[in-house]
């Protein structure tokens, strides 16, 4: 990464034109080094549009996230979390897993104003972009083995419902099992990965992405119906208070699942379910297509579905959902 490509961008984050010499002389640097680390932006992905004569500009100006910032939204929570923001990660899950027995404390959020290579469920990519997405991953130690977190990408499906139903999103729903919708289009994810043993202490990182501001080009790219918080909202979200809040919902459901499991928090994200005794046809890993009707969720998250063999029970990483 070059060292001045972000020192450029937070210049170019109004939206407006700025001169080469001008950002050659607020960093105080060469004409050179600024075109240099503008190429890297490019490469990265960003667009970024050169007039001559004007300068440089972004498509639309842009927030950028700050620790303070993120940290002033959170509230009374703000004492029992650590809060990393970096300006460039290839994906905030792998940095928290190659540290997660090292160095990281629990409830470590680590979130990145550009992920370049985000996964999701089932090997997919998670497209984001400067300003188009929120990505970030919180770590969270567990003293209960692994085999005891079953249902926790549902809670933390609750937590972010709660976090956008307070910004007015209150048509985002949430699909089993670790989806938000609004409408039949994908607004957020989440890919937890866990570490440790069946039965003794584990760690989970729980890396999240909200979509922001999808420009066409990203939507062009993902391979399922997706929208955006521009889209949902009349009005414009700061992600920094946006991640705040939601870090604070987070905090609040991780410590009630740590407590009493996904019992407490069934009912709340079954009132949630976009599919709740609904038709679905399930995709399975090996390809197969199957048609059902979503019964309910059972207290461990298990998806209750009635099938023309009867009633089936299903994993979270046994079938992915879609609406019949």
């Amino acid at each position: 990464m070059n060292a001045h490509t972000f020192p450029i961008l937070r210049l170019l984050s109004d939206g407006k034109f700025h001169s080469g010499q001008t950002i050659a002389q607020q960093l105080k640097v060469s004409r050179a080094t600024v075109w240099n680390a503008i190429k890297q932006a490019e490469i990265l992905g960003i667009n970024i549009f050169s007039v001559r004569g004007r300068g440089y500009k972004l498509a639309q100006a842009v927030i950028l996230l700050d620790q303070q910032a993120i940290l002033n939204a959170v509230g009374e929570q703000t004492t029992l979390l650590e809060v990393e923001v970096h300006d460039h990660l290839e994906s905030t899950n792998t940095y928290l897993m190659k540290k997660i027995s090292i160095a990281h404390a629990h409830a470590t959020c680590v979130a990145a104003n550009l992920q370049t290579n985000g996964r999701g469920r089932r090997g997919r990519t998670w497209q984001a972009g400067l300003g188009a997405s929120l990505t970030f991953s919180l770590l969270w130690r567990f003293q209960c083995g692994a085999s005891a977190l079953s249902g926790l990408s549902l809670a933390v499906g609750v937590a972010l419902v709660r976090a956008l139903h307070s910004f007015g999103i209150s048509q985002a729903q949430l699909k089993w099992p670790n989806d938000v919708l609004i409408g039949r289009e994908k607004l957020a994810g989440i890919l937890i990965e866990l570490q440790g043993d069946m039965e003794g202490p584990s760690a989970a990182v729980i890396g999240i992405g909200v979509n922001l501001n999808l420009p066409e080009s990203i939507k062009q790219q993902i391979d399922q119906p997706a929208t955006d918080l521009a889209s949902a909202s009349p009005q414009t979200i700061n992600p920094n208070e946006l991640l705040g809040v939601l870090l604070k919902n987070l905090t609040e459901v991780l410590s009630n699942f740590e407590r009493h499991g996904f019992a407490q928090l069934r009912d709340e994200w079954t009132k949630h379910h976009a599919y709740h005794q609904q038709a679905v046809k399930m995709l399975h890993p090996d390809g197969r297509e199957s048609l059902g009707t979503v019964i309910d969720v059972a207290e461990d998250g298990i998806l209750l579905v009635r099938t023309a063999q009867g009633e089936q029970r299903f994993l979270s990483g046994e079938i992915s959902l879609r609406g019949v």
